[in-house]
């Protein structure tokens, strides 16, 4: 009797076995190991081997720059650099019409160049955005929503943890990479502004009479220049990283590591919030973020080595381009199943599946690989929003204390601005080429 599953190939049991454990709640890390495990069992390979591809695949240069990177939004956001930030963003802004709604836009988007990653900025900064917004008369549920919006750019916004990911899969330039971002973050960040009229603000007062005011009483201008003196370090932290890695001085692996250091002298040198027991905990903090980020790594060289043997790629990537001629048609079909598995994997784990099937399509299509991260990316960001697994909505739960149905309420006006960016920046890739021809 013919059964669907036992007559399937091993790598196509492999993807039933994956999604299955996935329903059970099984972590993503593991998840991915068992399945692979799985169809090796099946080929007839002998489990020995799996040490040798989880070695060979977690043991890239490129990779050293999560950690370090993650190492460095975590040590911002514990030594006050944040707060600097928001409180000088929240001075400039003054009282234009939006208010902390505009801060917060502004300030997710730069942090976004600190931290590169979506969960972390959300933990980071959510908790004074929120604040402030509510005293400036939002809502919390929007609030959040915004929150979860802006920290999701952190992966389209330079330097991606999520775009140093795609390079080493896809063998694409990085330091392009981080440069073709930085235009269609911008855009997203102002679809996002312009979700801010709809908001419904409630009796909001001026910026000037929210407190924490440490500024109270002096003038605009002398606010502005103690607000921008007490924040110039940690303003400068995106120019150093990119302005690093744009003018040759260090490559994007080497600037997560110049950006703990960065960090670690701000915190010590300028600020003097730089303490032991703060290190330590900021240091677990991110050895614990890490771990999550690169175990899934390690799990995915399983199952990408399964997909390669059983030529997944060559066969999904032929049945892909057989869906149409019309190579519109194939990239929406590629975006739908981007936003799809967003809703309910991490950015990673997606990736590491999906990027071996597309890439060849890319290639055969002679689409720019690129402006094809830059797509990918800006899909897996509306991902970190989209229910029922949306990682940045289940953050800011936690830190405001309402449920995950509400967080999600408050985020759809911007989930649905961001599909609107996300169609423009598929449609319009020169928006992804305007800086990069700067690059030699």
């Amino acid at each position: 009797m013919f059964d669907p599953f036992t007559d399937a190939s091993a790598g196509t049991q492999m993807i039933v076995v994956f999604f299955v454990l996935m329903a059970l709640r099984v972590p993503v890390a593991f998840s991915l190991g068992l399945s692979a495990l799985y169809a090796m069992w099946q080929i007839g390979f002998g489990f020995e081997l799996a040490g040798d591809l989880i070695a060979t695949g977690i043991s890239k240069y490129s990779l050293l720059a999560i950690p370090f990177f993650i190492l460095a939004g975590t040590l911002m956001g514990s030594l006050g650099i944040a707060e600097r930030m928001i409180r000088f963003f929240r001075v400039l802004v003054g009282d234009l019409p939006g208010g902390m709604g505009v801060v917060g836009t502004v300030v997710c988007l730069f942090w976004g160049a600190v931290s590169g990653s979506g969960p972390a900025s959300v933990a980071a900064i959510g908790p004074m955005i929120i604040k402030g917004m509510e005293e400036d008369g939002y809502s919390r549920a929007f609030a959040a929503g915004l929150v979860c919006t802006g920290a999701a750019l952190s992966i389209v916004i330079p330097p991606s943890i999520g775009l140093v990911i795609y390079g080493v899969i896809a063998e694409a330039s990085i330091s392009r990479l981080f440069l073709a971002a930085i235009v269609p973050g911008l855009f997203m960040g102002l679809a996002m502004l312009a979700v801010l009229p709809l908001a419904g603000r409630k009796g909001a007062p001026s910026l000037a009479a929210l407190s924490p005011d440490p500024y109270a009483g002096a003038s605009y201008g002398r606010k502005l220049w103690r607000s921008f003196r007490d924040s110039f370090w940690g303003l400068m932290t995106p120019v150093v990283i990119l302005g690093g890695i744009y003018s040759g001085v260090f490559t994007p692996t080497e600037a997560a590591l110049v950006a703990t250091v960065y960090a670690l002298a701000v915190g010590a040198l300028a600020y003097r919030t730089l303490t032991l027991r703060g290190l330590y905990d900021a240091l677990g903090d991110a050895a614990a973020s890490s771990a999550v980020v690169m175990l899934v790594v390690a799990y995915a060289s399983l199952f990408g080595w399964v997909v390669t043997v059983e030529d997944l790629v060559g066969s999904y990537s032929t049945a892909l381009l057989g869906l149409s001629d019309n190579e519109w048609v194939i990239l929406l079909v590629i975006m739908l199943i981007l936003l799809l598995a967003g809703m309910f994997m991490d950015a990673v784990t997606v990736m590491f599946i999906s990027l071996p099937i597309f890439m060849p399509v890319v290639h055969e299509l002679e689409w720019d690989p690129v402006w094809f991260g830059v797509v990918v990316m800006v899909n897996l960001a509306i991902g970190l929003i989209t229910p029922p697994v949306g990682i940045n909505l289940y953050v800011a739960a936690n830190v405001t204390r309402l449920s995950i149905e509400k967080v999600a309420r408050g985020a759809f006006p911007f989930l649905l601005a961001s599909l609107v960016g996300l169609a423009v920046i598929a449609a319009v890739p020169s928006l992804s080429q305007v800086l990069v021809g700067w690059l030699r």
